[in-house]
């Protein structure tokens, strides 16, 4: 089994190191440690509120003496560019026989050093957002498959759509409802093995990317959950939100959203375009989606890792009763409502049939 070293440099936190926590969440067996020299000595649950006592160390020396397999950089570097710093710790893991893991836009495999060094230690670079070769342009091809196509959608980036996803599945296998989960990011990508980063994909070929993931996921599954990105009205990502729409044809979606955030846009810069309210969401992704293959919003899943118990409850109680669906925050509170929703929508959909 891997054993996991995630690179957090300066960076590790609750709403800052997305895929770390990520993969800390759902691989938590796996991860031997956390490098961030700002938090050496305290344990990941107590950084994140969840965790255990994986500790956070402050060198790669000590990081290596936990033996680990693999060091996935588990942030995104300040300007995109791995730091100097940062390439001779990922040289010295691959010389103590560890395979590295990216999901930077910049390619480790690249790097001449870091190429030379994973040679030379007979060791892996794995870029997954690197897309795979010959691509093909969406045909429409996701729509005639027998697996319920399920499709995360957002009312802005970073609002829990993968999550999701990743709360469902495992309670839908419990219920004999064979589940599949189709990565579309270098997170998901991470926790499940297998996938393409959308956003690194050609414009034109985004939608068949989205395409060739559902037929993928779609193999003996009874439903295909497909990770989401983006939102259909953010500024800089709807074009990927758009491609994953069309791409996987879904037949039935879940809306998620930051129950705090009211503003679209990276939380750490200044707000300009407000979130509009849930119902716009839920009328734009079903019309817009309708436009290639008939889909509907089933459930809403709210992030409320920020509001107190008492109010992330009364934020679920106000989305259901604003949009007449089942909401619930289903890391906080579970995700049985938006199962029983999906297994509600495919019964539809095979009584149909």
């Amino acid at each position: 089994m891997s054993r996991f070293l995630i690179l957090a440099d300066g960076d590790f936190g609750p709403m800052t190191s997305k895929t770390a926590n990520s993969v800390i969440r759902y691989r938590p067996d796996q991860v031997v440690a956390v490098l961030d020299r700002a938090r050496a000595g305290k344990t990941v649950e107590e950084v994140l509120g969840f965790g255990g006592d994986t500790p956070v160390v402050g060198s790669m020396t000590e990081a290596l003496a936990l033996r680990p397999t693999e060091v996935l950089i588990g942030i995104a570097p300040q300007g995109g560019r791995l730091p100097e710093e940062w390439r001779n710790w990922l040289a010295e893991a691959l010389d103590a026989g560890c395979d590295l893991w990216s999901g930077l836009h910049t390619f480790l495999a690249d790097d001449p050093m870091l190429a030379e060094r994973a040679r030379a230690a007979g060791r892996k670079l794995r870029d997954l957002r690197r897309p795979p070769a010959n691509l093909p342009i969406a045909s429409g091809a996701a729509k005639a498959t027998e697996a319920f196509r399920v499709l995360a959608v957002g009312t802005d980036c970073n609002v829990g759509k993968m999550t999701a996803q990743l709360q469902l599945v495992d309670e839908l296998n419990q219920r004999g409802v064979r589940t599949r989960f189709a990565a579309t990011g270098q997170t998901g990508i991470m926790i499940e093995g297998w996938g393409i980063a959308v956003d690194a994909v050609v414009a034109d070929f985004i939608a068949g990317a989205a395409e060739q993931l559902t037929l993928q996921g779609a193999e003996g599954a009874d439903v295909v959950l497909v990770e989401g990105q983006g939102s259909i009205n953010h500024p800089g990502y709807s074009g990927v939100t758009l491609g994953l729409l069309h791409g996987s044809c879904p037949d039935a979606m879940i809306l998620c959203h930051q129950a705090s955030r009211q503003y679209i846009g990276d939380y750490r810069k200044a707000s300009w375009l407000r979130i509009p309210p849930l119902t716009d969401y839920v009328r734009w992704y079903e019309e817009i989606g309708a436009m290639v293959h008939p889909t509907r919003v089933v459930g809403i899943a709210l992030n409320t890792y920020d509001l107190s118990e008492d109010d992330a409850r009364a934020a679920c109680a106000r989305a259901s009763e604003e949009t007449g669906l089942p909401a619930t925050d289903p890391v906080r509170f579970g995700g049985t409502a938006l199962v029983d929703a999906v297994i509600q929508a495919r019964e539809q959909r095979l009584a149909l049939r």
